[in-house]
This record gives C-alpha cells, sequence and structure tokens, in this order.
C-alpha cells in the first residue's frame, strides 16, 4: 500500500504541471492564413490581435476566422509582418498565470516566382509554366493586354499557357496566397531546336505610336546572337538599345521617335528568325498617321487655313513639346473651328468641312511643305508629320495669312481675291472658250512662276508655243491664272487658263503662292 500513497502526490502534481505548461497560448506562421492562434489549456478568449509591417510599421487590417488570422485587404508579397495577439485566460488559471497574454511571430508574406523566364515548347506540347512555389492566384495574357488574376480553389505548382504560337511572350500574374497583390512577369517560349530565334514585342505587323519601346527577347544570350552589334532599325530614329537582361534588348525612341506614317523595321544577323513576323530575320510594324481631323487641327493652329480651332473647355493647350504634340495628333482634342475673319466668302464656307481631306486642307498642306523646303504634293507623310510638330514645337506660324480665288463665268466674266477678310483685286477676266473651256471646280496652285512659256494644241489640231507669260500660277493640268494680252477681257477666250491684262495679272499674283485654293464656278 505504500507505493500507491506515495505515488498520488507525485501524479497530481505532475498534472499541475502540465496544466500551468499548456495554459499559456501560442502563436505560428499560418497557411493560408498569416497566422494561426492557439488557445490556452482550459480554453480562452482571444481580445486582440495586430499586425503591422514595413520599416515604418504601419498597421495591417487584419480579421479572426476561427483561429486564423486573416489580411482584410491585399498584401505584397515579401512584406515583412509582425502579427501580436491578446488572449484572456479562463478564469481558474488566472490566478496563477496572469488574466492576459500576448504572443507574437514575425513572417514575410511568402513570394511566387516563375521557375524560369525563358521556356522551350516541343511540336505538339503545351507551354508550360512551372513555378518556385504552388501558386494561388493566376492570370495570363498577350503583352500589354493587362490579364485579369483569378484565384484559384486549390494552388497549383504548373500551368499550361493557353497559346498556339511556335514562340511569343506573355504577361503573367501569380502569388502563393489568394490574398496577396499579384506580381506581373513575364515569359517567352521558342521551339526546341540548335537555331536561335527572337521574340518581339509588339508584335510584329501590328500598330505602334512613334514612341513605342521595342523589346527583343533571344532564345539564347544576347552576346551569343548579336555579339557586338546591335539590331539595325529603320527609319533612323533618335534613341537606344538598352540591356534588360542576358536575354533581352529594347529600343527606347527619343525626340520625335520613329514619325507618324513610318514603316518601322528592325534587322537582325541572318539565321535569326523572328517569332511572328514575315520576313523571317525582320520584324515589322506600322506607325499610323494622323487623322484629317488632326491634320486640320494643326494647320489651323499654325495658321495654314482660314479657321481657328479651339479646344473645348477644360482641355487645355497642347503641351509645345514633341511628344505631346504626336499625343494630340494620335488623338485629337475635342473643340470646335470658327471662322478666322468675320467675312469669309460663303462659297469658301461651303467648302470647309471639319474631318473631310478635301482641296482646302491639300492647299494648307501644300503652302506648309512649300515654306519648309519640300515636296508641294499636299500628302501628309513622313516628313510632313514631322515637319508639323517641329514647326508646332517651335511655334512657327505662317505669316502669309490665307488667299482665296473666285473666279465666276457669269457674263461678264471676273475674278475676285480675298485675303485676310478683304478683297484686295477685282478685275475682269477670261476663261476658256467651248471647245477647250475651264474646267469648273476647286483646285490648289502646285506651280507658282513669274514668267514662262506655254505649249500645247489648239482645238483645230494646230500647235501653239507663247513664250514670255508673266504671273503664272497653275492651278489644274496646264489651267493657270496668268496675264494675256487681248484687245477686251470679261468673256471666253482662252484654252483653259484664267486670262488677265498684264496689271491685273501682276496683282494676282503675290496673293496666289503653292497652296492657293481657285474656286471656280459657272
Amino acid at each position: 500500500m505504500v507505493p500507491v500513497i506515495v505515488a498520488l502526490p507525485f501524479a497530481a502534481i505532475a498534472a499541475g504541471f502540465v496544466a500551468v505548461a499548456s495554459s499559456h497560448p501560442s502563436i505560428r506562421v499560418g497557411d493560408p492564413s498569416l497566422a494561426t492562434i492557439r488557445l490556452p489549456f482550459g480554453s480562452g478568449q482571444i481580445v486582440r490581435v495586430v499586425a503591422v509591417g514595413g520599416p515604418e510599421q504601419h498597421v495591417v487590417p487584419v480579421r479572426l476566422v476561427g483561429d486564423q488570422v486573416v489580411p482584410t485587404g491585399a498584401l505584397p508579397p515579401g512584406e515583412a509582418l509582425t502579427i501580436q495577439a491578446t488572449v484572456r485566460r479562463p478564469s481558474w488559471i488566472s490566478w496563477l498565470t496572469g488574466s492576459q497574454e500576448r504572443v507574437q511571430v514575425r513572417e514575410t508574406t511568402p513570394v511566387a516566382r516563375l521557375a524560369s523566364d525563358f521556356v522551350t515548347r516541343r511540336a505538339g506540347r503545351p507551354v508550360t509554366l512551372a513555378f518556385t512555389r504552388p501558386v494561388a492566384v493566376l492570370g495570363s495574357g498577350p503583352v500589354g493586354s493587362h490579364p485579369q488574376a483569378r484565384r484559384l480553389g486549390q494552388p497549383v505548382s504548373r500551368y499550361d499557357l493557353p497559346v498556339s504560337s511556335t514562340a511569343g511572350t506573355a504577361e503573367v500574374l501569380l502569388a502563393a496566397r489568394r490574398w496577396e497583390t499579384p506580381t506581373r512577369t513575364t515569359v517567352s517560349w521558342f521551339p526546341a531546336g540548335s537555331a536561335a530565334t527572337a521574340v518581339a514585342s509588339p508584335t510584329p505587323g501590328t500598330r505602334i505610336t512613334p514612341a513605342t519601346r521595342l523589346t527583343l527577347t533571344f532564345s539564347k544570350p544576347v552576346s551569343a546572337v548579336l555579339g557586338a552589334h546591335l539590331p539595325l532599325i529603320s527609319p533612323a530614329t533618335a534613341g537606344a538599345w538598352r540591356v534588360l537582361n542576358s536575354h533581352t534588348i529594347q529600343f527606347v525612341p527619343q525626340g520625335y521617335g520613329y514619325g507618324l506614317g513610318a514603316s518601322v523595321r528592325v534587322s537582325l544577323p541572318a539565321g535569326v528568325r523572328v517569332g511572328g513576323a514575315t520576313a523571317g530575320s525582320a520584324a515589322q510594324w506600322t506607325v499610323p498617321g494622323g487623322s484629317t481631323l488632326a491634320l486640320q487641327e494643326l494647320l489651323a493652329r499654325l495658321g495654314y487655313l482660314p479657321v481657328r480651332f479651339t479646344p473645348q473647355s477644360g482641355a487645355g493647350a497642347v503641351a509645345t513639346t514633341p511628344a505631346a504634340e504626336e499625343a494630340a495628333i494620335v488623338h485629337p482634342p475635342q473643340g470646335h473651328f470658327s471662322w478666322r475673319y468675320p467675312n469669309t466668302p460663303a462659297r469658301l464656307r461651303a467648302l470647309f468641312s471639319a474631318g473631310s481631306y478635301n482641296e482646302i486642307t491639300k492647299g494648307a498642306v501644300m503652302a506648309f511643305e512649300q515654306n519648309q523646303g519640300l515636296a508641294a504634293d499636299g500628302v501628309a507623310g513622313v516628313q510632313v508629320w514631322r515637319a508639323l510638330i517641329n514647326a508646332a514645337v517651335k511655334g512657327e506660324r505662317s505669316t502669309f495669312g490665307y488667299t482665296f480665288v473666285m473666279v465666276s463665268e457669269q457674263s461678264p466674266e471676273t475674278i475676285r481675291v480675298w485675303h485676310d477678310g478683304r478683297i484686295v483685286v477685282h478685275g475682269l477676266a477670261n476663261t476658256g472658250i467651248p471647245a477647250s473651256p475651264t474646267a469648273l471646280g476647286t483646285y490648289a496652285v502646285y506651280e507658282h512662276i513669274t514668267v514662262g512659256t506655254m505649249s500645247g494644241t489648239n482645238p483645230n489640231g494646230t500647235p501653239y508655243h507663247d513664250t514670255g507669260i508673266p504671273w503664272i500660277s497653275y492651278f489644274n493640268g496646264g489651267d493657270a491664272l496668268h496675264g494675256f494680252i487681248r484687245a477686251s477681257y470679261g468673256f471666253p477666250q482662252s484654252l483653259g487658263c484664267v486670262e488677265m491684262p498684264f496689271s491685273e495679272a501682276g496683282a494676282v499674283y503675290p496673293y496666289t503662292p503653292i497652296g492657293t485654293i481657285v474656286n471656280i464656278v459657272a
């Protein structure tokens, strides 16, 4: 009996030690929560949970779900956190161990990454991504498409990209926990084999802006593919290539960039195939030219049209930088046109239409081209857009004003020259005879010479060769405004031209440079 009597006190004491030892709460790093709290022996109550993060120890909002500490908002991967819980003990043990106790744990939110940014795709097999740890948030899509991330029912360690091309680049969003902000990264895949392959972004054949950065990712290190020679870009563009990593380079345009309306081409060494390109070792993109509306807005600002453009209230003026001007051309600001002069002729008012490319806009382009020393063809190509932007940046407005020439075939035939709000020349004129009439319509002057020779064939088939014709402004084929000696004026006598006395033609000539609009009505 003695051993039993002795053992009972020892058992009671041991049980007491266990109870006391178990009366302390604990907290540990959770999965998939932030932390898990264990209550003390005999239960207890969690009365407060606090989480702080970052060097500045900012408060991170959390909530309790059972014994799990869960953030109420998204947290970034790799953030250092301290989670602290305050637990109230049961009353039967609190006299011995205290009524409350605080416990805490430090952890860093997990970071999930792609196991490799460069993947080989074998024929007939999917593009499979592997992750450095299972991910609970995942999304993918073409570069620049802003793919949406979705929360998965169960974390995954591998994922097959939904793509069909043999080579390409995609954006991937991923996070290890459902409550983490997903990390944005890119992955490139290439066909199996020893030949070097490049993936271009944006996709070759698509439209880009003058300032778009062009990225090339190679299946092999850049140095092994290109050596010391960086790719050539045409048209020649201010800017520079920069190395993003061992496999990737990026061209960053500067200043005016590639130019509006340009066809951009990047050439690589022979044998290097560009995925998605039609030219093998070269990739091409198109920079669209500006719209007619954008062209008119810019020409109006520079004084080449008889209208002014006013942005809508609150839009503000376009900043005088190449990038801002190009952006305003690609996306023209909202606003309205108004006539610069209160007494604009009704015939001119009827000819202008916002957003419509007609002879009025063509003539304004030709006048600008002439002032810039460009071929005055009225076509807004790469050089014209660049010159327009340059003029806008420098504030180089037209100082000539605006001329509109009105020719009437009503008897007596007349010519009226309207310039900057008033008629500056008004007199008699001759138009074409019925066998060789002056074409009715609206035309822009395309050649402007002080004196020249006119040759051709008369209606009866005989040739003519007239020298010393003064003050010539050609506007439609061989038809021109010019001086010509006749016994009288005011009725059809020419072979299609608009003839005037020498003195009258001399007065008209200074107002009719290239681009001037001539309007002929019956």
